[in-house]
């Protein structure tokens, strides 16, 4: 597309406006420091697990001088040396040399990708229906609106506690969490902008970046910029206090938000990142208390440009086999999608336009889930409302906090860091009436939800995926399965396919068969959605060489079938039905020696997540700086904490069920020219 003189103003306008809004739309990255001086070091497992000390040895032994080393995660090690004129690659390459390094890593920084009855809601177009990408959550919520048992983890700057809308006195979405930057070192109290290291005061004491500040040898990189609130940003998608008559509406109106402090000043490292998203999902990390309120889904609205690191992709691996999603945002780039977006096993969600288009500014490619909502301005004209900003939970502040507020058309807030908790949230919707649904099958059954297509204008260009970093698309395109995922997020769609029961097969064991001989196929592994029961099986034959197979018992929870001769396959299929008539389907495949099958052999007993308590015993004022978290009680383990035993006898604040026929409404925006 040719742009006029005249678009070109217009859009320098739009940039000028766009840049003054900087605690709405802040720098997605910032290079790292060249040459790094923080690396995460992983030892291979052997008689010794391996030790900050050993890893200190090895680094000494390379002619490193160490600065500080302590244990992240699981053999994981951070490293901080002092530079001696040796480029990145150099130190990388001394520490790999030594045959104890199972990899090292740069520990680099994470970023936010954007910064960012209740009477907004008229203004979230994006939990409505009026517009090809929202996600329709009123009809969701018709299905479920939660449940007391889910906990979704927030990793992101903090949380301003004090917010209304997420925490009053009579009702409460967040659960205690933790600040988890800083570990040790002069550079991590500073990212860490709160005057100390980790602590279990998770509130945001704002993250801008000085002119000052830029001077200096850690932040030289960095943009100078307003705080962001981006975390309270995200809990209020997530989950903001909802019918309340204030404010905005959540995603989730019942469950838990549990804060992770993980970016500040400029951003997060690695190593602290990696070391919340093990201790949001319930695992130790050396240093800090156990989390007693483990997490199944993790939000991540953050990354940085470059390859999935093998850090990350060590701790997604233990996490998915837990049962946690992972749920991160695409980038804001418009070129391949960012890390740890493009890791194995968690689902990147990519950026729309209001109309079902990518947005210029997302990120892209075959690693994406599905997209959802980004934002997008439409006009182009300076100081014009942003019509299609994701209205959310904010502050006013530009450095400490100030007011508690809400973005808005002027204090606008868009990017795919707001993607992705819209995900996050309809995934919660999902977990509150399946929780045996693993990480795998709800990043499966969220495509399969994402029922419309993506929209084709042929006015807009195609999004093709991008061939490298340079390749760059940063104007709209029109989406395609390889570069935005399966489809555009729906709530409804998404929980119904939750509420699908899950077809199990338990093989024999060990998988291996004699040709000619009985098979044992046992599907009584397979489990309904909470409140339902799994009322019927169907084995069936899809396909077959020679005489057709004869299955034995072919209605009943356990069949059989005669294995083939010779070279012969047979493909069947089993089918289970719950009372509500909802199926879910699971191939077998029968040869003379093996029988294999991708279902799972057992799909849990657990569909009803089990209530989380948590009691505020006090709910500090607004417009403060730093708070002192509560004494907590109750969820996924116990605490030796007194005040937290204490609070066990308080009642539950976070008690709100009324229905919610008064989000009926559709959206007041109208719908604009695309630009």
């Amino acid at each position: 597309m040719r742009l006029s003189r005249l678009h070109i103003l217009m859009l320098a306008a739009l940039l000028t406006a766009f840049a003054a809004h900087a605690a709405s739309a802040r720098t997605v990255t910032a290079a790292p420091e060249e040459p790094a001086d923080r690396f995460i070091v992983k030892l291979r497992m052997g008689p010794a697990t391996g030790s900050p000390e050993e890893v200190r040895t090895i680094a000494t032994r390379e002619g490193l001088r160490v600065l500080t080393a302590r244990h992240i995660f699981a053999g994981m090690h951070a490293l901080r040396v002092a530079p001696d004129g040796a480029s990145t690659a150099q130190v990388l390459a001394r520490l790999r040399a030594d045959a104890r390094v199972e990899y090292a890593v740069v520990d680099q920084r994470r970023h936010a990708l954007s910064t960012p009855n209740d009477p907004l809601f008229s203004g979230q177009w994006y939990m409505q229906n009026a517009q090809p990408a929202a996600v329709d959550a009123v009809a969701g919520w018709d299905l479920t609106t939660g449940s007391k048992g889910l906990v979704i983890a927030a990793l992101d700057t903090g949380v301003r506690l004090d917010h209304p809308d997420l925490r009053n006195a009579s009702a409460n979405r967040l659960l205690p969490g933790y600040d988890m930057i800083g570990g040790t070192g002069d550079s991590g109290i500073l990212t860490a902008n709160d005057g100390n290291g980790r602590d279990p005061d998770p509130s945001d004491p704002g993250d801008w970046i000085s002119s000052a500040d830029t001077k200096t040898a850690l932040f030289k990189n960095c943009t100078v910029s307003n705080s962001s609130w981006h975390g309270t940003r995200v809990a209020g998608i997530l989950g903001a206090i909802t019918d309340n008559g204030v404010g905005i509406a959540g995603m989730t109106q019942s469950g838990w938000i549990l804060p992770v402090r993980v970016l500040g000043k400029c951003g997060g490292y690695d190593s602290d990142i990696i070391a919340a998203m093990a201790w949001a999902s319930g695992l130790p990390v050396t240093g800090v208390p156990n989390n007693p309120y483990p997490a199944r889904i993790l939000n991540l609205s953050l990354g940085a440009v470059g390859a999935c690191p093998a850090s990350y992709q060590q701790v997604i691996d233990q996490l998915v086999t837990l049962g946690v999603l992972i749920v991160v945002s695409a980038g804001n780039e418009g070129g391949p999608v960012d890390a740890p977006a493009n890791c194995a096993g968690v689902a990147a969600i990519g950026g729309l336009r209001h109309i079902g288009t990518k947005v210029g500014y997302s990120s892209l490619g075959p690693e994406i889930a599905l997209s959802a909502p980004a934002g997008n301005c439409v006009n182009t004209g300076a100081g014009q409302p942003c019509l299609f900003s994701i209205e959310t939970t904010s502050n006013t502040g530009t450095t400490l906090p100030g007011a508690s507020a809400y973005t808005d058309q002027s204090n606008f807030n868009i990017g795919t860091s707001f993607s992705a908790p819209i995900v996050s949230g309809i995934a919660g919707l999902m977990l509150s009436v399946n929780g045996n649904l693993t990480a795998g099958q709800l990043i499966a059954r969220l495509q399969l939800g994402a029922t419309t297509p993506f929209p084709i204008n042929p006015a807009v260009p195609v999004c093709h995926v991008p061939v490298n970093a340079n390749d760059v698309q940063s104007t709209e395109c029109t989406c395609t399965t390889d570069s935005c995922g399966a489809g555009m997020a729906n709530a409804p769609g998404a929980v119904l396919q939750a509420l699908r029961p899950i077809a199990a097969v338990t093989l024999p064991l060990p998988a291996i068969v004699t040709a000619g001989q009985s098979v044992m196929l046992d599907a009584s592994g397979s489990a309904a959605a909470c409140g339902s029961t799994v009322v019927s099986y169907q084995w069936t034959v899809d396909d077959y060489q020679g005489p057709k197979p004869v299955i034995q018992n072919a209605n009943s929870a356990r069949a059989s079938v005669n294995a083939p001769t010779g070279a012969s396959i047979y493909m069947l299929s089993l089918k289970v039905t719950d009372d509500a008539g909802r199926t879910d389907t699971a191939p077998v495949i029968v040869t003379s020696s093996e029988v294999t099958s991708a279902a799972p052999p057992n799909a849990g007993d657990t569909a009803c997540l089990l209530p989380v308590t948590y009691t505020v015993t006090s709910v500090p004022d607004s417009g403060g700086g730093s708070t002192t978290p509560p004494a907590s009680s109750g969820g996924g383990g116990g605490s030796s904490d007194p005040l937290s035993l204490l609070a066990a006898l308080g009642a539950v604040v976070c008690a709100f069920s009324r229905r919610y026929a008064s989000f009926r409404a559709k959206s007041s925006h109208s719908r604009c020219a695309r630009r």
